[in-house]
């Protein structure tokens, strides 16, 4: 059921940590697991959701990355994320086979938590958890679609002719101009009326001639 096959994506995208899903569940998974917060409407039935595991690469960046910073602590994340990345490849499978099984477990213990988190749910709250998970997705959409078109206005501008950015330049420049010019005849205006809480820190150390006090 598509409903039931989409309940996970939302689970790790539901808040903050929390308590045990349930007495006694949680000592039965290899290594404990991060909770996460759970709607009202369905907390006197469960506390909290499971996270979702990570993957073996992933479990192994975050167990390399500590080692990689300090060993080159001037070096960006990025740079670092890219060595361990090589190195990962260069792992024999046999090392690689340690980080794939625990992952493997961690992921039948997840799957194991959901379905029984499921059976919990009545159809009214699968219901509402769909159309948060279709929300989400909307929301993560139109952020990708919103990052992709100021990106490609950044690699617009960045192959725009000089000759070209300089009128754009000198518009910046001179709408600057003309909000300061506007700004300091409100502000003036604002402490002719005794609303000088209104204005900015620096009109108040400028004398009344426009030169800044000493």
């Amino acid at each position: 059921m598509a409903l039931l096959r989409g309940v996970w994506g939302a689970l790790r995208t539901l808040g903050k940590s929390g308590a045990d899903l349930c007495a006694g569940c949680g000592s039965r998974l290899r290594s404990p697991f991060s909770f996460s917060y759970v709607p009202k409407w369905c907390s006197s039935t469960f506390s909290s959701y499971p996270k979702k595991p990570m993957t073996s690469y992933l479990r192994f960046s975050k167990e390399q990355l500590p080692r990689f910073k300090a060993q080159n602590p001037d070096a960006k994340n990025s740079e670092l994320i890219k060595k361990i990345a090589e190195l990962w490849r260069e792992l024999p499978d046999s090392e690689k086979k340690v980080y794939e099984d625990a992952y493997r477990v961690e992921w039948e213990a997840y799957k194991e938590e959901i379905s029984r988190i499921q059976e919990h749910l009545t159809p009214s709250q699968l219901l509402s958890m769909e159309k948060e998970i279709m929300q989400k997705r909307l929301r993560k959409k139109a952020l990708i679609k919103k990052r992709a078109k100021l990106k490609a206005v950044n690699d617009n501008w960045k192959n725009l002719p000089s000759s070209q950015k300089q009128v754009y330049i000198q518009l910046a420049k001179d709408d600057k101009i003309r909000y300061d010019n506007e700004m300091k005849s409100w502000e003036e205006q604002m402490i002719e009326v005794g609303r000088s809480d209104l204005i900015r820190r620096k009109m108040m150390h400028q004398s009344k001639d426009g030169t800044e006090e000493s």
